[in-house]
């Protein structure tokens, strides 16, 4: 009778009929034999163009998309490191590899995929040691982008991979920012922070003696508050209402400060930070006085100033701070069709969403998955006028065709609801959406493109790759 060979035979026996051998370094001598890079570079990139990364960068028009950003390289001064695709490669290895800068650089240093798709060769021995030209090159593509154009750019070389162009899903998420959840409290202890550092600087450039605040008293007051378990209302108001007088004082010693300095002589930064700390102590003082729980354009954050509460109403999370993003979904590829920071109404933008998929496709839709909040009658009228199929609840007394709809309808809420929102979760999931760690309003959109669009580029690429398996 055959007895079964134990698993670790069978292993052993595997990786002794296989051509390349794994060995550990610990098991031989101390001398390994680095293969030539330079001799061995067309089978390195044959490699590199099998992986993951490798689909990304054969699915993107790299021409195309310098172009349409209007990137050159500059003949003044020293050769950039990275040229201009470099520079747009480097920002969709950013949301591939999902670290930090400081990390991507180190990994992109030892890796010759990395060096590969971002249109650089290293030498034995050199390193990129400035990690902070990621946040230079983000900084000067984020200038450049139009999310209009680059996405025309993108779905005309998508095209022949792309099917069922006539049906199309949309909907809406917030991709949040990186900021701590505002208090009031919070808010108004930063700017007078803020405010007194700038205060006790104006004061030695003026030559004076800083005034007395109560700076000191107040902070350990806010210290004390803060590391409190059960914040009650009425320890809350008395801690705010002073705050409030203290960020008022410290407002009026740098207004008088700033004339003696001469307010011209402050950078531009200063200034945009006091006109904000300003805007929130108005705030502040409104809803102090007035007992107001809401406001128009609240201010949540110092640092980011057009970040807004956007209310959700979800159940683990009834606020989110951060980009709201309207999505269309051609094929299970992504488009952002409108994108604020303000809160706005989704169910409003379907008209423009059919006609922004008509403008990108080139073809008429047919059918449009939505959900509820879509489905007022201004765009009912517009879906029944154009002869497209959805799957709104239907108004009215029950059709003779209602079993065939009802058919149609969760197809389409599967096709939404899988794919769709699906695609949400895996933005912020593995592509660096979860918390936007941009610092700006511009490169927060630049990070929320890149984001989509990687995740985009990566079903072309596997599309590309099926195909290509399918033709040999």
């Amino acid at each position: 009778m055959h007895r079964k060979q134990p698993l670790e035979a069978k292993s052993g026996a595997f990786y002794k009929n296989t051509a390349m051998k794994i060995r550990r370094i610990s098991e031989f001598q101390y001398k390994i034999d680095f293969q030539n890079r330079e001799e061995h570079l067309d089978t390195y990139k044959a490699g590199f163009l099998s992986s993951n990364l490798g689909k990304i960068y054969q699915s993107l028009p790299w021409q195309a998309l310098i172009e349409t950003l209007g990137l050159k390289d500059s003949k003044k001064g020293p050769q950039s490191i990275f040229s201009p695709k470099g520079k747009v490669a480097l920002m969709f290895l950013k949301h591939y590899a999902a670290c930090s800068d400081r990390k991507l650089i180190e990994q992109l240093n030892g890796n010759l995929d990395y060096q590969f798709f971002c249109d650089l060769y290293l030498p034995v021995g050199h390193r990129i040691q400035n990690y902070k030209i990621v946040s230079a090159i983000r900084c000067e593509l984020a200038e450049l982008l139009d999310v209009s154009k680059m996405q025309t750019t993108l779905i005309n070389s998508w095209l022949p991979y792309l099917n069922n162009l006539n049906s199309i899903t949309s909907d809406a998420t917030c991709y949040e920012s990186s900021i701590r959840y505002p208090t009031d409290v919070k808010l108004l202890w930063e700017a007078i922070s803020w405010s007194y550092k700038e205060l006790k600087s104006l004061s030695r450039r003026a030559g004076v003696k800083l005034l007395r605040t109560k700076y000191r008293k107040w902070e350990r007051r806010y210290i004390s508050y803060s590391k409190m378990k059960k914040k009650r209302r009425k320890k809350r108001k008395v801690l705010k209402r002073a705050l409030l007088h203290l960020l008022n004082k410290v407002n009026g010693q740098l207004d008088s400060l700033e004339k003696e300095v001469r307010a011209r002589s402050l950078s531009t930064h200063y200034h945009r930070r006091r006109s904000t700390i300003k805007l929130i102590y108005w705030q502040q003082q409104e809803m102090f006085t007035k007992g107001l729980k809401r406001i128009k354009d609240r201010i949540v954050s110092i640092d980011k100033p057009y970040i807004r509460p956007i209310i959700r109403g979800k159940e683990n999370k009834l606020v989110e701070f951060g980009a709201k993003v309207n999505k269309l979904q051609i094929d299970g590829i992504s488009f952002i069709e409108h994108l604020n920071f303000n809160a706005f109404n989704e169910g409003i933008r379907l008209i423009k969403t059919v006609f922004l998929a008509q403008k990108l496709t080139g073809k008429k839709v047919k059918v449009v998955g939505a959900d509820a909040i879509y489905a007022n009658n201004k765009n009912r009228n517009f879906v029944s006028k154009h002869g497209i199929k959805t799957d709104f609840k239907p108004k009215g007394r029950r059709s003779k065709h209602r079993k065939h709809q009802d058919q149609l309808a969760r197809m389409i809420t599967k096709e939404r609801a899988s794919r769709l929102e699906g695609s949400f979760g895996t933005d912020k999931e593995h592509f660096l959406l979860k918390k936007n760690l941009a610092r700006t309003r511009k490169t927060e959109i630049l990070m929320i493109f890149f984001g989509i669009h990687t995740s985009n580029a990566l079903n072309i690429g596997r599309r590309i790759a099926k195909k290509a398996k399918i033709a040999a």
